[in-house]
């Protein structure tokens, strides 16, 4: 599992957007948000590069909120808490990694990179 990537000093890019694909078309194993369409290989290129972007940064928000969702579930405050071993098997992680998500997720409830930036940041 890969480790978070904490980028608190860079501006947060808009990435070209993911349109969600017809049922029929996400089925066919050859079909990919129409890339195999495009024969001009400039084109192709850059709409491929596009989507790189887009999951990119797709999984670099999808990690915050899953740090997020672990300090929660992690806070001492909590009746319901969960231990990080519990995390860890709810989100498939090993136990070393939900401590980490934990922390960062705590990080990232207290706005801790420099700016004031913190939750109401990842919406």
């Amino acid at each position: 599992m890969a480790e978070p990537t904490p980028r608190r000093n860079e501006p947060r890019l808009r990435p070209a957007p993911l349109l969600f694909e017809p049922a029929e078309a996400a089925s066919d194993p050859e079909h990919f948000f129409d890339l195999e369409s495009i024969d001009d290989p400039r084109a192709l290129l850059s709409r491929a590069t596009e989507l790189t972007h887009a999951f990119r940064a797709a999984a670099d928000r999808a990690i915050e909120y899953q740090a997020i969702a672990a300090a929660q579930l992690a806070d001492p405050r909590r009746f319901d808490r969960l231990t990080p071993a519990a995390i860890a098997e709810r989100a498939e992680w090993t136990e070393d990694y939900a401590k980490r998500m934990v922390e960062y997720g705590r990080e990232l409830l207290r706005g801790a990179d420099g700016n004031g930036h913190g939750i109401g940041d990842l919406t």
